[in-house]
């Protein structure tokens, strides 16, 4: 059989397991946008949600959920799945490209559809994911993937979702020359404060001339126009067509980065946001959600008490900030994603509301992205990609037992899986 015919086989069994009916019986659905329903039947029509608590006359096929919960499907705001395997060897990253300002960069095109961190993450009810590309003060375009396909093509759901901005660091080396560890790039505080003034001038001229290309580019009409790529990858942006994502933790930056999208009238998402809830009514005034990475980062400044972090999503939460958790985009990223929602769970115990919390997880992230017409909540006509689960997702204890990404289940072996049955069914003698 050659590989055309193959392919067109696979294609057409793939298409004929998404189409036709499904209901889902007997489970605990945590609609999110709505309230948490007992052994409501959930209908799923040619992979999208038809109904929710409404029983129909047949179906093509009936899953017995037997009380296991509900969720929507989980999506990751700020990750590198799919562009990092092993930190440690440089052909198996690809997160980052060369150049301060590289508007053209997409993410989506250097996704790994075969990463084995991907099967992990789903594994504990991770469907999306945002790719975000790394480097630079301007790192590129990120992508919207969903955890299940063949090629990226198959995987990728959105190819520009956001523009993603490194903030300029907003904090001072006061070491005394004498004591530096190298004299040679030793700056004095009026030479770092000067480098940062620079880097944001050259930020916001950077927008400026974006901006001009735009204008110059409406004006010129049919008539013809030199096209420069990289202003072209900005015009979503400064049309205000796609929102930015802007890097930035430390307090100052935050203030800084929300003043100037509110000058620009930009929309835009604060990615990382350690210090945001010392500026929550900011945020809040501005319309500003945060992806916060930091529930676990240790509190910075000794006046901090020692759960600042933990409850830092319920301080944004409570004035008005929408949340989303990550664990950001760090080498340890694209591995640890499956532990976002402890981060959530962590943040319910010290005072964020729980359904803000799961909202964290599925609903607000689908929002950030422009995805929540088809993610982040079950409702009727939504895209069933729905996760089952044999407890509470906030819960360490808990697994995710089936997943369903646009009403076809997905697999949920992975790596780990696969290694621990392998060791499981040793011979006696190797024990």
């Amino acid at each position: 059989m050659n590989l055309i015919l193959r392919l067109s086989l696979l294609l057409a069994a793939t298409t004929a397991l998404r189409a036709g009916t499904l209901l889902l019986t007997n489970g605990i659905v945590v609609t999110v946008s709505g309230p948490t329903l007992t052994n409501a039947p959930v209908f799923i029509r040619d992979g999208r949600i038809e109904s929710v608590g409404t029983t129909p006359a047949t179906a093509d096929k009936i899953v017995d959920l037997k009380g296991l919960h509900l969720f929507p499907g989980l999506i990751s705001p700020t990750t590198v799945l799919g562009l990092l395997e092993i930190d440690a060897l440089r052909p198996s990253r690809d997160t980052t490209e060369v150049g301060e300002f590289t508007p053209d960069v997409a993410a989506w095109i250097a996704v790994n559809p075969d990463s084995e961190l991907i099967p992990v993450a789903r594994a504990n009810g991770y469907t999306h994911v945002q790719v975000v590309p790394l480097g630079g003060t301007v790192s590129g375009v990120s992508s919207v993937i969903r955890l299940r396909g063949w090629t990226i093509e198959d995987l990728t759901v959105r190819k520009s979702a956001a523009l993603h901005v490194r903030w300029p660091a907003f904090s001072l080396d006061t070491t005394p020359k004498e004591l530096a560890g190298n004299k040679e790039s030793w700056k004095s505080i009026e030479d770092q404060v000067r480098d940062r003034d620079r880097a944001l001038r050259r930020l916001d001229e950077f927008f400026s001339e974006a901006q001009a290309y735009s204008e110059a580019k409406k004006a010129a009409g049919p008539s013809p126009f030199q096209v420069v790529p990289a202003w072209e990858a900005m015009l979503p942006f400064v049309r205000q067509e796609l929102p930015l994502w802007i890097h930035a933790d430390e307090v100052r930056q935050i203030r800084s980065a929300v003043e100037w999208l509110a000058r620009r009238k930009y929309r835009g998402v604060i990615a990382g946001g350690r210090d945001a809830w010392r500026e929550a009514t900011l945020l809040a005034t501005n319309g500003v959600a945060v992806a916060f990475e930091h529930v676990f980062t240790q509190p910075v400044r000794d006046v901090d008490a020692y759960d600042a972090q933990f409850a830092a999503p319920a301080v944004l939460a409570k004035a008005g900030v929408a949340v989303a958790f990550t664990e950001g985009t760090d080498r340890f990223g694209a591995s640890s994603i499956r532990n976002a929602p402890y981060a959530a769970a962590q943040a319910r115990a010290f005072g964020l509301a729980y359904g803000e919390a799961i909202r964290g997880l599925t609903l607000y992230p689908a929002r950030m992205l422009g995805l929540d017409r088809d993610l982040g909540s079950i409702e009727a006509g939504k895209e069933a990609t729905l996760i089952a689960v044999d407890g509470d997702i906030l819960d360490i204890r808990a697994n995710v037992r089936r997943m369903w990404i646009a009403g076809e289940e997905s697999d949920l072996s992975s790596r780990h899986t696969r290694l621990y049955d392998r060791y499981r069914s040793r011979p006696a003698a190797a024990k």
